[in-house]
């Protein structure tokens, strides 16, 4: 291996390779302070295609090649590490390999940021689905947010009734996940039309009982164009995470807005489940908030949750519960701050703002299109 990496960055640093890095860093840079041509002109023009082949590459393989990528990597830091300590015992480091391993960490960086970029982190800088609906995003008040819970805790608990343990087992199989979750898509696309979703490309992650420490759901892959999901997660949270990682791919970056599309897909699809599956994350949000900033009320409007909302809560807080560890939360506060370098200044609390999206949407369409 050390004779392959070798070659390998021997090969790639040349001097032009070092000058294209730096000019395409500053171009990336320059372009994200005009969102009205990222949307224009990336979103809707380049990313689509780039995404497309992607999916169409990648899409028809039965494991993640982006995970494999993902492992590979895990590979060579390890390899990296390993090879540092073994040199520091034996007291042979000296100014040229920092100088060296410096060059070469430079490089790796410049390397994943120009194709993170050109592949699609440029999304994080989009107009994007307030702009494409023609939502006034703003900030709200309590009795918005009131309104909001109250209204998509009616819808949880009437899909309560329906969603049937039956109902849930159907999706084991997470083919008939994904397929469904395509389905989903095409179903609001008939609304949407720039929400169509083909070729497709979500599977199950690799390192799912692994990503239940780390703390993920679900990711994108930007340089595969994949989609992976938890599948160990619980089953009623599985259809709205799928939606999620389907939107990113879509062109989606922020947290709140592929959200608020994964909403929008769920809502659309007549199927129980997963129509369960977004009122309850939804609400899960709301419900969140109005405890922020008014708990006696927020636990006022938990009482009236359906049992099984109930229920699906506390194996949520179980399934949370059972996987803490001391990891996890450095993981999350890498993960936020990834967010925020990412025109996302909220960072974990990212997620949370699709309130601010469902609010602008019923202020438009009335509190019954939600």
């Amino acid at each position: 291996m050390q004779k392959f990496l070798a070659r390998l960055f021997t090969r790639l640093m040349k001097s032009w390779n070092w000058v294209l890095l730096i000019v395409l860093t500053i171009l990336i840079k320059w372009v994200s302070w005009y969102p009205d041509w990222v949307e224009h002109n990336y979103s809707r023009g380049v990313y689509p295609v780039i995404a497309k082949v992607q999916r169409f590459l990648f899409g028809w393989l039965p494991f993640s090649i982006g995970d494999v990528f993902y492992g590979f990597l895990i590979i060579v830091i390890i390899y990296k590490v390993i090879k540092f300590f073994k040199l520091l015992l034996m007291r042979q480091l000296n100014r040229k390999y920092f100088v060296i391993a410096l060059q070469q960490g430079i490089f790796i960086v410049l390397f994943l940021y120009v194709f993170f970029n050109l592949l699609w982190g440029l999304n994080y800088n989009r107009r994007g689905i307030a702009y494409q609906l023609d939502l006034e995003v703003k900030t709200y008040t309590l009795n918005d947010l009131d309104t909001l819970t109250n209204a998509l805790q009616r819808r949880l608990n009437y899909y309560a009734d329906f969603a049937t343990e039956a109902q849930r087992d159907s999706f084991n199989r997470k083919s008939r996940l994904f397929r469904s979750a395509v389905e989903a898509y095409a179903a609001v696309a008939k609304e949407y039309p720039f929400l169509k979703y083909n070729p497709t490309s979500i599977k199950p992650s690799i390192f799912s009982y692994l990503g239940n420490y780390l703390g993920f759901q679900g990711y994108y892959n930007p340089f595969s164009g994949e989609g992976q999901v938890n599948t160990t997660i619980p089953r009623f949270l599985e259809p709205f995470v799928t939606t999620h990682e389907m939107a990113h791919q879509l062109g989606y970056g922020k947290e709140n807005e592929a959200n608020f599309v994964g909403f929008l897909a769920c809502r659309a699809y007549n199927s129980n489940v997963f129509r369960y599956s977004a009122y309850y994350d939804a609400y899960n949000y709301a419900i969140g908030e109005v405890y922020r900033r008014d708990t006696t009320l927020a636990k006022s409007i938990n009482e009236n949750g359906h049992p099984q909302v109930k229920k699906d809560q506390q194996e949520f807080r179980d399934f949370f519960y059972k996987y803490r560890n001391p990891i996890e939360p450095i993981i999350m506060w890498g993960y936020g701050h990834f967010l925020k370098a990412n025109n996302q200044p909220a960072g974990k609390r990212s997620y949370n703002e699709v309130v601010a999206w469902l609010i602008a949407f019923y202020k438009k369409n009335g509190v019954e299109a939600l």
